[in-house]
């Protein structure tokens, strides 16, 4: 039931945008009290205005925008929906903030709705919105000035996504020294940059890669290593804690990063901290901190399905169940430390950085 003591246009945001805080309530209370005289209605358009190529509406995607950045092959999805979303503002025709956050707000929800499994895609879009209109319109006499601010918030937030690889990389030097063995899981663009500065920077290691079935993700990054002469060696996955002995650290990225800690990750990371964690090795973690998620998963069963077809290369019988699932959870008491491009953290300090980023 609408609060008579609210406004019309809070009450709009408020059904879009989920509970406020005592402050912004106040906000809206005392701006009710403000009366506008509505504008007077637009003349209807003449035939003459329609056939006019400036006066008609350019047609705009967020999805065909999202899909063009996507083609960048070193650009992550979520970071090609940070940039699509600041295309959003860019070309939106609205006219006051209202309508601009709505339209935010339906464009956020369609790139989620693009893949609902994708946990880094629905943080960055989550995270977006937060940090662009953390700005609160009323700060500006006019929309113009409020549409500049937030062009300004969205290019900067789309920088600091871009090159959060980077930072991270050069945060992890000083963790990996001449003569290590270092083990990791899966394809990973971030642990791939971290391992390729090291590489530049003349430091011997040698890696070994996980095959990572059902994909063979670890086939890809093994043939990435080696092109840059890293000694490289790729293990089937079951192999993993006979090799651990030689291993002096793990290193792995990260779909997501949540409320615990914790992570989410290909299937057969949790297996591997608890053989590392066992052994007494380091679990490092290399995750964007746009993939820090508002969500707390007590178990597996409580992360939402991800599945993908295993190919065993020779037929099942149809009374066989197959386990599909794409990826597990990793409890933060099995990882040491991860490599953000807000800084390195322990696992128990993740939650405080999680409440500061959706602030």
């Amino acid at each position: 039931m609408a609060d008579p003591k609210i406004s019309a246009y809070y009450q709009t945001r408020m059904a879009h945008f989920g509970a406020v805080t005592n402050d912004w309530l106040a906000q809206a209370q005392s701006a009710s009290a403000i009366t506008t005289t509505p504008p007077p209605p637009s003349p209807p358009p003449t035939a003459a205005t329609l056939s006019d190529p400036s006066h008609q509406k350019p047609s705009f995607s967020v999805i065909d925008e999202f899909n063009r950045w996507r083609k960048q092959p070193d650009l992550a999805e979520a970071v090609a929906a940070i940039r699509a979303l600041a295309a959003v503002i860019r070309s939106s025709m609205a006219t006051t903030m209202m309508q601009l956050e709505i339209e935010l707000k339906s464009a956020s929800d369609s790139l989620k709705s693009w893949d609902t499994t994708s946990i880094s895609l629905t943080a960055a879009c989550d995270l977006f919105m937060r940090y662009v209109t953390r700005t609160a319109a009323l700060e500006y006499e006019d929309f113009n000035s409020a549409k500049s601010r937030l062009i300004e918030r969205a290019d900067k937030f789309g920088e600091i996504s871009y090159t959060a690889r980077k930072v991270i990389a050069m945060l992890s030097q000083d963790f990996i020294f001449n003569g290590c063995t270092i083990l990791v899981h899966g394809f990973s663009r971030v642990v791939l940059e971290v391992l390729k500065l090291a590489a530049q920077n003349k430091k011997l290691f040698r890696v070994l890669c996980t095959e990572g079935r059902p994909d063979r993700t670890g086939l890809r990054l093994s043939n990435e290593l080696a092109k840059l002469d890293v000694p490289v060696k790729l293990v089937i996955d079951s192999a993993v804690a006979y090799t651990m002995d030689e291993v002096d650290m793990v290193f792995v990225g990260a779909d997501g990063v949540v409320e615990s800690g914790g992570i989410i990750n290909m299937m057969g990371t949790y297996q591997i901290a608890m053989v590392a964690k066992s052994m007494s090795k380091p679990v490092y973690v290399a995750a964007e901190s746009y993939k820090f998620a508002r969500l707390y998963p007590l178990d597996q069963k409580d992360l939402a399905p991800a599945l993908r077809p295993v190919d065993f290369g020779v037929p099942i019988p149809s009374k066989v169940e197959v386990e599909c699932s794409a990826r597990d959870y990793t409890p933060p008491q099995y990882l040491t430390l991860l490599f953000t491009d807000l800084g390195v953290l322990t696992p128990s300090v993740v939650s405080d950085e999680l409440i500061q980023l959706y602030l």
